[in-house]
């Protein structure tokens, strides 16, 4: 058993501003991967070159693309950075994460990227990397993987590697707030999922265990509380879920919603967020019908107390997103004549390998057609 996770953590309202001795001391030549909606990024770039250091910002435009990573590669790699640092959703992060493992390298992205391509393991250690998130949702923060939409492919796949956790990770919920309610939606779903399918999955570990139990009824309570009456304590619980999810997805896995999303992310370029938001509850409810022991009634009992509005706690749950307005999959773009190539192309996706249950095409058609 093992736990991986970022080396240093600085976790809490002020932390980015605690960070600096930390970013200063990543070298002289930084490159900072930035969202273009992230307001800190220009006053941290102009902070750090007043401590001497040498900073070259690029902006993550949306999802991270093949085409686009490439781009980025061609144009950064002239720099010589000596590290990377990233502030943003988790796109942005992503973006950086998979800068950070691929400039010091001499192949192309393909030869590394799962799936479509070689998925060989990366041949040359990456360059220190700092993660600054500005949404609580991905928890890119602390995963070992960045994920890059082929377009080609219809397809969003892993560049992954132990070595691409972060150095340093700074969560500051204060980023967060300036989120438009929509993305808070979507990216908190994506947080509380990303801590009940590893407390679910067949590779969860005491040490995961233990991070997802206390983070499942903590962000329920929080999501509810920042799409109602938002608080700076709600900002900081979600910030500790996304964190959480983070840490636990990069040690036990995910499931069947990623597997899914993944899929259909590649397809139709939807929100990941709002695509696992919508898939959450007709995973869960599967999974559930057929797992044997007490943590399917544990995350339910979790959920009857954040959502007690009807004697099923996945109906009640279902029936607030509803009314929050996330929309559905066919709203997103997914027809229903794609189900079946969805359906068997998400079985051969690594985020389904640790799903509790075996789940067969005809049990992914279900899913599909109620989410």
């Amino acid at each position: 058993m093992q736990l991986l996770l970022p080396p240093r953590i600085l976790f809490g309202r002020g932390a980015l501003a605690q960070a600096m001795p930390h970013l200063r001391a990543l070298g002289d030549r930084l490159i900072l991967v930035h969202s273009a909606s992230a307001s800190a990024a220009l006053p941290l770039a102009d902070d750090l070159r007043a401590l001497g250091c040498t900073v070259h910002t690029y902006i993550a435009k949306g999802e991270p693309t093949l085409p686009g990573l490439e781009a980025a590669l061609k144009t950064l790699r002239p720099h010589n950075a000596g590290a990377v640092i990233a502030l943003g959703g988790g796109s942005a992060l992503d973006l950086g994460k998979a800068l950070a493992a691929l400039l010091p390298g001499t192949h192309p992205p393909l030869y590394h990227l799962e799936v479509v391509g070689d998925g060989h393991s990366l041949d040359t250690a990456p360059l220190p990397f700092a993660a600054i998130p500005t949404t609580s949702g991905t928890g890119a923060e602390a995963t070992k993987n960045a994920v890059i939409s082929v377009p080609d492919a219809q397809r969003k796949v892993s560049l992954r590697d132990d070595r691409m956790i972060a150095c340093l990770a700074v969560v500051d919920p204060a980023l967060t707030e300036d989120v438009p309610p929509a993305i808070r939606l979507a990216s908190g779903l994506d947080a509380i999922t990303q801590v009940i399918e590893p407390y679910l999955s067949r590779n969860a570990t005491p040490l995961t265990d233990a991070l997802c139990r206390d983070a499942i009824p903590l962000g329920l309570r929080a999501l509810r509380s920042l799409m109602h009456t938002p608080t700076e304590q709600a900002f900081g619980d979600m910030a500790h879920v996304s964190l959480s999810g983070g840490i636990a997805l990069a040690n036990a896995g995910l499931g069947a919603v990623h597997g899914l999303a993944g899929v259909l992310g590649g397809r139709t370029g939807a929100p990941h967020g709002a695509l696992c938001g919508r898939l959450l509850v007709p995973v869960v409810r599967t999974n559930l019908a057929r797992m044997r022991g007490p943590r399917g009634p544990e995350v339910l009992s979790w959920i009857a107390a954040a959502f007690p509005e009807a004697p099923d706690p996945l109906s009640a749950l279902e029936a607030w997103i509803d009314a929050q307005g996330l929309p559905r999959l066919a709203d997103l773009g997914v027809t229903p004549d794609t189900h079946g190539d969805v359906a068997t192309e998400s079985l051969a996706a690594s985020s389904m390998r640790p799903n509790p249950v075996q789940l067969s095409v005809s049990d992914l058609l279900q899913i599909l057609a109620s989410s």
